[in-house]
């Protein structure tokens, strides 16, 4: 869910390669920079702050990543997309830079070193996805809760923030795909065994989350894949424990 590939590419460089066709804006804690269903007209750059997008339908609603600074997004567009499939939010105070897709396309086609860095970001977030989808479907929640926790412990140290993290319960249940209960219950035992605390806001011992990891197998062989691993269209269900609950 969280990118952790960081391009630290400078507004400078961004300016002499777009001109006019970029601008830039500040970002209050929780506002969007662009909301699904809107119009796919640009690329977005994160200077400095920390972006969440999330997708919503009728009945469920999905936090898809958590992006910190150095990280691009919206990049469907370059791709095809005429309307945005999810909506971007600042978490905090975030500074991002809007790079028009017209110009975005050219830049590429032209600046090769800058398309190099641009393809190898964009291939990062593909390996960072598709071990999303082995976390979310072959391993326990708690597992994951601490992966996703020990992310979270990253965007702090890379923001040089001194603040606590400020995250709820209920926004780890949906980068996990478990209930707030059980997150809440995963939190206790973790505040027990040092992993977490509370202090004003969330702080995570990485190294003792890093351990616990490490200590935890994963249900899925990273290896050879299984000959009973499920193809395409198979339904696939989580591992269970405790009784069967999730």
């Amino acid at each position: 869910m969280v990118s952790n590939r960081s391009l630290g590419v400078s507004r400078a460089l961004l300016r002499k390669k777009f001109r006019t066709g970029m601008t830039f804006r500040n970002y209050r804690d929780r506002e969007a920079v662009f909301s699904q269903g809107d119009p796919a007209d640009s690329v977005f750059y994160i200077e400095s702050g920390t972006v969440k997008l999330t997708a919503i339908t009728a009945r469920k609603k999905a936090i898809i990543a958590i992006l910190p600074r150095g990280n691009f997004f919206g990049e469907g567009c370059l791709a095809g997309q005429s309307l945005r499939i999810c909506t971007a939010r600042s978490i905090g105070q975030s500074q991002v830079i809007r790079l028009q897709k017209d110009r975005m396309l050219r830049t590429l086609k032209r600046d090769h070193p800058f398309a190099m860095v641009f393809v190898g970001y964009l291939l990062s977030r593909v390996a960072r996805v598709e071990e999303d989808l082995i976390d979310q479907f072959f391993n326990f929640s708690e597992r994951r809760l601490a992966r996703v926790l020990l992310l979270f412990a990253r965007i702090t140290t890379e923001s040089k923030s001194d603040s606590a993290l400020k995250v709820s319960q209920s926004t780890l249940a949906e980068m996990v795909g478990t209930t707030r209960p059980r997150v809440s219950k995963f939190m206790n035992e973790f505040k027990k065994k040092g992993l977490v605390s509370y202090n004003g806001g969330l702080r995570v011992n990485s190294a003792l989350v890093t351990a616990f990891l490490e200590n935890r197998p994963l249900s899925v062989n990273k290896g050879r894949p299984s000959k009973t691993a499920p193809t395409f269209g198979a339904t696939t269900v989580e591992p269970r424990r405790n009784g069967g609950k999730k």
